[in-house]
């Protein structure tokens, strides 16, 4: 009886998505082996990461040609392990253009697949879903508009709610955590969150850092914070905080516990939208890719918005400023409002407000975990 899981999550959201599933897993199966590619959440929760995700984690046409090597490397190890040693299971997390094609390699070798947060093939590249449909068994999705997607192209989907639910709750109250970053409640704060990307730091915060200097001209009591994320090091930041003139504290910590201390906050496009949706606070939304990328992807995105949390909302909750429009001054004027127009805050608060109501009530990482299970009872018949 082979008892081993193969899981694949590429960046750092996956990375704590994977850890949180793993847990739910061998709780009820602690005999179960996972391994695969992960980050430090996923090591503690017990996986053999074989390559970190830390690697992995690049966007863009051009980024992506940039870390070729690294990714191939990755590639051609689960390629040989599912062809030679296949596991019982093949679990996805997101990350979908590397984890599709493990999946044509699984579904070749005989292995089930379930895939966890799905390929956003509704928001562009929406002919894949058919390609999809063919090499995953089972897809646990994480927003209800997804489950009648891929129905209707004859794959099995199960909206399980969005884990974030669970996740993004803090962990300590507000006065522990002013206490324990060693934040000022009397001041207010701004959050600056550029990413858990190695590109997403270069391209993102020397904007966030030269609008986070005019905010401070216009609110020099203002304190600034920044969340540490897993897949990044203080060393990959310093060349940008280093002599940028700003106190800006940079706190490892989960960023949920952060959030709920922020009056408002800059953020790169991710699922990180959502965990500050859950806490209702206001936030722009910046993007910036390869003017290559960019001009690529203006032709295949079928959406209205970039920011998860605005297409959950089907509207623009909350401002985008895309490619050239994220310009320090229009960032710190978003912000600047934020802060000074109370019933503006108010209306984005609201609306935050019923994007987290359609992400469910929590419970995803067991609903997938028991996903999970089934399937391999259902293997061994």
């Amino acid at each position: 009886m082979n008892e081993r899981i193969m899981i694949v999550a590429g960046e750092a959201s996956g990375d704590l998505h994977g850890s949180n599933l793993v847990r739910e897993t061998l709780a009820r199966r602690p005999d179960l082996r996972f391994f695969g590619i992960g980050g430090a959440r996923m090591r503690e929760a017990g996986v053999e990461v074989l390559v970190g995700a830390e690697e992995m984690a690049v966007v863009g046409l051009v980024e992506v040609a940039a870390h070729f090597p690294v990714i191939y490397r990755a590639w051609s190890l689960l390629r040989r392990i599912l062809r030679t040693e296949p596991p019982a299971l093949l679990i996805l997390i997101d990350y979908p253009d590397f984890n599709l094609r493990i999946a044509r390699i699984a579904r070749a070798a005989g292995v089930p697949v379930l895939y966890y947060i799905s390929p956003q093939v509704w928001a562009w590249r929406v002919g894949r879903v058919h390609t999809i449909a063919r090499i995953v068994d089972r897809m646990a999705v994480v927003f209800p508009f997804e489950v009648p997607f891929y129905e209707k192209a004859g794959l099995p989907a199960t909206f399980v709610g969005h884990p974030l639910a669970d996740s993004a709750r803090p962990k300590v109250t507000r006065d522990a955590a002013f206490s324990a970053f060693g934040i000022d409640p009397a001041r207010r704060v701004v959050g600056l969150f550029p990413g858990s990307r190695h590109g997403e730091i270069s391209r993102l915060l020397p904007v966030i850092l030269d609008a986070a200097r005019l905010l401070r001209e216009r609110f020099p009591e203002l304190q600034f914070v920044l969340p540490l994320a897993s897949s990044l090091s203080r060393d990959d930041l310093a060349p940008y905080l280093d002599g940028c003139g700003l106190e800006v504290r940079v706190i490892a910590c989960d960023s949920p516990d952060l959030i709920q201390l922020c009056d408002a906050i800059v953020t790169a496009s991710g699922t990180v939208t959502l965990e500050i949706a859950l806490q209702q606070v206001p936030m722009v939304i910046i993007y910036k890719v390869s003017p290559f990328t960019y001009q690529v992807g203006k032709r295949l995105i079928r959406v209205d918005h970039i920011g998860i949390c605005n297409i959950v909302a089907g509207e623009r909750a909350v401002p985008e400023l895309i490619q050239d429009a994220a310009e320090p001054s229009r960032i710190a004027d978003e912000i600047g409002r934020m802060l000074e127009d109370r019933p503006y805050a108010d209306r984005i608060r609201e609306r935050l407000g019923a994007v987290k109501e359609r992400l469910g009530s929590g419970g995803a990482s067991a609903r997938v975990a028991e996903m999970a299970l089934e399937m391999l009872k259902t293997d061994r018949k």
